[in-house]
């Protein structure tokens, strides 16, 4: 069991995602058969909102303000009052998460542009550590890293689609 929970915490971004999409599934499942496509995508953006931004957000508020000497750690880096700082910016993302789960198409817009700037500068400097310095903790060069570059993607993929096939219920 301490295996199975270690491995969600330090793959957090990907374990969220897929409940996001076991949510999705499960409202779309209990949602009424006549499903438009607006429906699936609104789901799928609206779980995907709450769970890779809001609630993906929270947990690195918390362990980045509580836990910073061991999440600095876990990404090879050295324990710094910078990691307060992320913390407290990723408290800004969790809430614009929590008021796009269900907000206007422009707030979710702003959900997924101010972390897309955050996890794509964020993915910039891990690459620059690997190369650099050799860091290949698995906080600076493992799952992280490949979500620090497609959750902004699948989050603007959505958002075009629902540009696409706007929500109707």
């Amino acid at each position: 069991m301490e295996k199975l929970i270690r491995l969600v915490l330090e793959n957090f971004t990907v374990f969220l995602l897929m409940v996001g999409l076991i949510h999705s599934g499960l409202w779309l499942w209990r949602s009424p058969k006549n499903r438009h496509r607006g429906d699936i995508i609104e789901a799928l953006l609206a779980y995907f909102l709450l769970y890779s931004v809001a609630i993906s957000y929270f947990y690195n508020f918390v362990v980045h303000v509580f836990f910073g000497e061991a999440i600095a750690q876990f990404i090879g880096w050295a324990d710094s009052p910078f990691q307060a700082e992320v913390g407290f910016a990723s408290l800004g993302f969790a809430v614009i998460g929590i008021l796009a789960f269900r907000g206007s198409f422009d707030l979710r817009l702003a959900a997924v542009v101010g972390p897309a700037c955050f996890l794509w500068g964020a993915a910039a400097g891990h690459i620059w550590q690997i190369w650099h310095t050799s860091n290949l903790a698995p906080g600076n060069a493992g799952t992280v890293l490949y979500t620090d570059i497609l959750i902004p993607v699948i989050g603007f993929a959505l958002l075009k689609l629902q540009q696409k096939y706007p929500f109707r219920s």
